[in-house]
């Protein structure tokens, strides 16, 4: 049999179905996610430093994601009793409830992920998939072993996605932009009749950089 080659998913892509074992149980992803968002982000291994740290910060977050629609997944190459006494572990030394379930992978998802760290044997990178309800992939960010997430940024480009899909597109830093604030960027102009209008119905540096407050 030929070795499982990677083939991740790239943006706009739809998740790759897999059927996992997880803490909370059997679930098959993303089907059983299907109309809401979930985020599923992978960690090299349990009880290492680091992944400790981002597990107590994703569940530090965990009701500002429950608030935007959104699941947390966790995953890694660890089997689900490990899984299971780490979680343990948090909670008796950490005082943290984790609420979510973590995935235990095999080489085979991981690899449908593109996550096994090159080098490194079976360890997985740190992966975050944003997922909307349609079940396509919507933001991945990949970060190495050594450096842990930021998961302030994985709440603030979740909120950004959201409210992009309806209002325009987001500008750098949102929404702390240190031209706009908060505000939103208005698509692109589609005649030169529309771009010659946009200056008198938003605020404007020109024609083709136009931004109006954000619906609340």
């Amino acid at each position: 049999m030929e070795p499982c080659k990677p083939n991740m998913p790239l943006l706009g892509d739809e998740f790759p179905e897999m059927k996992v074992k997880t803490t909370h149980g059997p679930m098959n992803i993303p089907k059983d996610l299907k109309g809401s968002w979930f985020v599923l982000f992978s960690h090299p291994a349990d009880f290492t430093p680091v992944c400790t740290t981002e597990f107590y910060g994703f569940q530090k977050r965990y009701e500002e994601f429950r608030k935007l629609g959104a699941k947390l997944i966790g995953m890694s190459i660890d089997q689900v009793f490990s899984h299971i006494k780490w979680v343990e572990w948090i909670r008796d030394n950490l005082k943290m409830e984790i609420e979510f379930p973590i995935v235990a992978a095999n080489d085979e998802i991981a690899l449908k992920l593109g996550m096994l760290h090159p080098g490194k044997g079976t360890n997985t990178v740190r992966a975050v998939f944003i997922v909307d309800p349609e079940s396509k992939v919507r933001l991945i960010l990949y970060y190495p072993q050594e450096i842990g997430r930021n998961m302030d940024e994985i709440v603030r480009a979740l909120k950004a996605l959201q409210i992009s899909d309806k209002q325009g597109a987001m500008p750098a830093n949102w929404p702390d932009n240190e031209l706009i604030q908060d505000q939103v960027i208005v698509p692109p102009a589609s005649s030169v009749k529309d771009a010659a209008e946009r200056p008198k119905k938003y605020k404007c540096y020109d024609w083709w950089f136009c931004y109006k407050p954000l619906e609340k």
